[in-house]
């Protein structure tokens, strides 16, 4: 199987991440509030959330050394046809445990999810065009990203308003949900090529694949250890999922709070994660055209500040409106972060081990995730949801010195007459296959 030009290769990858978002939209807002229709406590919901973070973080490095030795595509087949299995297990859990199992589902969905599609588009790109810089690319899946989810949480939202089914009125998008994961799986199949690695035997390239793993993922972790520029994104990761923990799970929790009813928070955040992630898309694509005039690294580093920021807004704001219109600004922020932040990263990293270190920084954001969601919850028990949230934001806030190495690296390679930052190589050499 030969690779994909990259016009086909750049349709495909925007396809796949419309039909990966889009379901996610439907469930955003909804997924916290689940549990809790069905009797959990704000504190199980947050442990619950946080197992999902701990199994991807278990299975983060061995399935990106996987995907990097074996290959993309069967990572993402077996990744999209895991999330039906966990949107299943979430429509129909109705205690703790059948809620960890679903989690525990959906860690292991995003560990196989996290990296293998953005990596499979980045080294098609670089078989035309070896070393090219792809933040512009980025930018532009960001913007589908959020609108896809834009559309789904409006869905969402009507759904919820609407309540045609006897029952929850949460159980309507949330299969829904499945059903379009079932999609997904089937574009993936469909459309995504990959030139075939190690042999044609498909044991035998697992074989491979497996026994390659160790090899791949050492050599990742030998460019965090040698790499201040490296190191420092992962540092700025582990800040960044304190914001996410703000505007993701604290959101959904205050609201319920706010207005005495999961039902009446499910159908006011459907309309507003819809608006949220439409401004997500427009964010994505301001940082675009920021990074154009700042340079890729300094604009990575303003949008995390402002994210931060927006987040203690969140845990300031006096009721319902406040929290919505301080969400949707992180969200704004956020948008042009992410794409500019991975950008970043993939000028560390090779075709030998980009899937490996793009979980590198998945790994330590779901390890903060998994340690500070629950700690966030006992917090908001023993104080409120509000100082709990203005604390994730502070030590959002914390994480934009982070960023200086990779600012200083950028100026460097910017006025140096031998490199550019799109054509300079990785900071520590890997060896060859």
């Amino acid at each position: 199987m030969t690779a994909l030009d990259p016009r086909t290769a750049r349709r495909v990858f925007l396809l796949l991440t419309a039909t990966r978002w889009l379901p996610v939209g439907l469930v955003v807002a909804l997924v916290l509030l689940r549990p809790l229709e069905r009797g959990l406590t704000a504190t199980q919901t947050l442990t619950v959330t946080a197992v999902a973070g701990a199994v991807t973080v278990l299975l983060e490095l061995p399935t990106s050394g996987l995907a990097d030795a074996l290959g993309r595509r069967p990572l993402l087949v077996t990744a999209a046809a895991v999330n039906v299995a966990a949107s299943v297990l979430l429509l129909t859990a109705d205690s703790v445990a059948g809620f960890v199992v679903a989690a525990a589902l959906m860690g292991v969905f995003r560990a196989l999810d996290s990296g293998p599609l953005e990596a499979w588009y980045v080294d098609t790109v670089h078989v035309h065009r070896p070393g090219a810089d792809v933040d512009q690319e980025l930018t532009r899946a960001g913007t589908v990203l959020g609108a896809s989810i834009a559309l789904g949480a409006l869905v969402s939202g009507g759904l919820v308003w609407w309540a045609p089914l006897a029952g929850s009125p949460l159980t309507l998008p949330l299969a829904l949900a499945a059903a379009l994961g079932v999609v997904h799986l089937l574009a993936t199949l469909v459309l995504l090529r990959e030139p075939t690695r190690a042999t044609g035997r498909p044991l035998a390239s697992l074989r491979h694949g497996v026994r390659d793993v160790p090899r791949v993922v050492r050599d990742g972790l030998g460019l965090v250890g040698h790499s201040r520029v490296l190191a420092g994104l992962m540092l700025a990761e582990a800040t960044i999922a304190l914001s996410m923990i703000g505007f993701e799970s604290m959101v959904p929790l205050r609201l319920a709070d706010l207005l005495g009813s999961t039902s009446e928070a499910g159908a006011a955040l459907g309309p507003t994660a819809a608006a949220g992630w439409a401004v997500f898309a427009v964010g994505s694509a301001a940082g675009g055209l920021l990074s154009g005039r700042l340079g890729v690294a300094r604009a990575a580093a303003l949008g995390h500040a402002l994210t931060a920021l927006a987040v203690v807004g969140i845990g300031l704001a006096g009721g319902a409106l406040g929290v919505l219109a301080a969400y949707l600004v992180s969200y704004c922020f956020f948008g042009g972060t992410g794409p500019l932040h991975a950008a970043l990263v993939h000028r560390e990293a090779t075709a030998a081990n980009r899937t490996t270190v793009l979980s590198l920084g998945s790994m330590v954001s779901f390890t903060v995730f998994a340690v500070v969601a629950p700690l966030a919850g006992l917090l908001s028990g023993v104080t409120s949801l509000g100082l709990a949230t203005v604390v994730l934001g502070v030590g959002g806030l914390l994480g934009v010195a982070a960023y200086a190495p990779a600012v200083r690296a950028e100026r460097a390679a910017s006025t140096s007459p031998v490199t550019s930052p799109v054509t300079s190589p990785p900071t520590t050499p890997v060896r060859p296959r």
